[in-house]
């Protein structure tokens, strides 16, 4: 089934959704924009992943807001799941959000932080949005099967582009780069290699900046689900390194590796 399915719902009802996720995450970063100018605790939760009170306060905007604009709509959000609280998703149709991707980002003041909220149905992120506060970015889905852009007061469509024959642009992890990545980033033709944080690294890929991102380490599905939605309405594909789709709705929500394209090469 593909995004603009006829069994899913009409085009203006989900252009309308998206304006008011996109609203949503954006007031979500004014939350972590009033943390992030002020000094800050950071705590270990159990896998001993950092949090602070932004991730905190971004979650109870956004499903307080969720709650208002699709309430039958079952929520899978990080900070929930990771206080036990995991609603039932086996009818194929919920939200993943990460109310702030890129944490360590956030704690190392680069600016490369994410608000992320996705809908997931049957197995694929058909509306997403990714919300980058401190750079004052937004990319979308446009509810039309098209993607978009907003920096400061400028909107644009995105695409994705076919890569150059001189090289690759690609994308890698900031905080977690590992040997198997070294590994494969070995056996590409690399022009620019750009290390970034958090879901922007999708972004860059679908606005056309960057050709390939590869993930050769544990993810969980809400930090990939909303930049994975704009890659997908920009022309881009993510698959398992074997090929097979991407899905969701996983045990557990974790991810398997991955590699994020743009256009096939001509």
């Amino acid at each position: 089934m593909t995004p603009d399915s006829p069994d899913r719902a009409d085009t203006g009802d989900r252009t309308a959704m998206m304006e008011r996720l996109v609203d949503l995450a954006v007031r979500a970063g004014a939350e972590i924009l009033e943390v992030y100018a002020q000094d800050f605790e950071v705590f270990s939760k159990d896998d001993e992943s950092p949090v602070t009170a932004a991730d905190e306060r971004a979650e109870r905007v956004i499903l307080a807001g969720l709650a208002e604009i699709a309430p039958d709509i079952p929520v899978v959000a990080e900070e929930s799941v990771a206080a036990g609280r995991v609603p039932d998703v086996s009818a194929g149709r919920f939200f993943l959000v990460d109310p702030l991707d890129g944490t360590k980002q956030f704690i190392e003041r680069n600016g490369q932080f994410t608000v992320n909220i996705a809908l997931i149905e049957d197995n694929v992120p058909t509306l997403g949005v990714v919300h980058l506060p401190a750079l004052e970015e937004t990319f979308w889905t446009d509810g039309r099967g098209g993607a978009c852009k907003r920096k400061g007061a400028e909107t644009t469509a995105i695409h994705c582009r076919v890569p150059a024959d001189d090289g690759l642009v690609v994308m890698a992890s900031r905080s977690h780069r590992n040997q198997e990545t070294e590994d494969y980033l070995a056996t590409l033709q690399i022009k620019e290699l750009d290390a970034s944080g958090s879901s922007l690294k999708f972004c860059r890929v679908a606005e056309g900046a960057a050709d390939l991102y590869p993930r050769l380490g544990r993810t969980m599905e809400w930090d990939v689900a909303a930049g994975h939605a704009v890659l997908l309405a920009a022309g881009g594909s993510m698959t398992t390194f074997d090929g097979a789709p991407f899905t969701y709705g996983k045990p557990i929500f974790e991810n398997p590796h991955f590699i994020v394209r743009g256009l096939p090469a001509a």
